[in-house]
């Protein structure tokens, strides 16, 4: 009954966590100096299990004033079918208990967004110097004409 529920409900932890900041004391005070917001941003939400919709984690994961990068594929599905309407309606409990579910099932969230994190920090890095590299390339070509 758990499956395919972890990863919105901990975004939805992490949702929580971000309006519980921003709308703090402390943070309210730095708005009133001209500070922003900086938005949650839920990168890269294209679906890889086929089992599911290929809008799910576009769809479950609207909310203002978040930021979603899908890949190209995923963004037609969600403009052929998907629906815009805000996610977050019900209540944040229910995503606290599929976590402690979770955990008493031996899946330890934490540990799994540990990974994941550490995974897409190196992705991102291998990217980055690709792109890099393409420009120096690119630029060196552009220097010897």
């Amino acid at each position: 009954s758990l499956r395919g529920q972890a990863a919105v409900a901990n975004s939805r932890m992490i949702f929580e966590k971000y309006k519980e900041f921003f709308e703090s004391k402390e943070f309210v005070e730095l708005a009133q100096n001209h500070a922003h917001i900086q938005r949650v941003l839920w990168a890269s939400t294209g679906t890889k299990d086929q089992k599911y919709s290929d809008v799910k984690y576009v769809t479950e994961l609207i909310a203002k004033p978040t930021v979603n990068t899908l890949p190209e594929n995923t963004l037609n599905a969600f403009l052929d079918h998907g629906i815009v309407k805000e996610a977050f309606t019900y209540d944040a409990q229910i995503s606290k208990a599929v976590i402690q579910d979770l955990n008493g099932f031996g899946i330890n969230v934490d540990t799994i967004c540990d990974e994941l994190l550490k995974n897409g920090v190196i992705a991102f890095e291998k990217a980055f110097e690709s792109l890099f590299e393409s420009i120096e390339k690119k630029s060196s070509i552009l220097a010897r004409e």
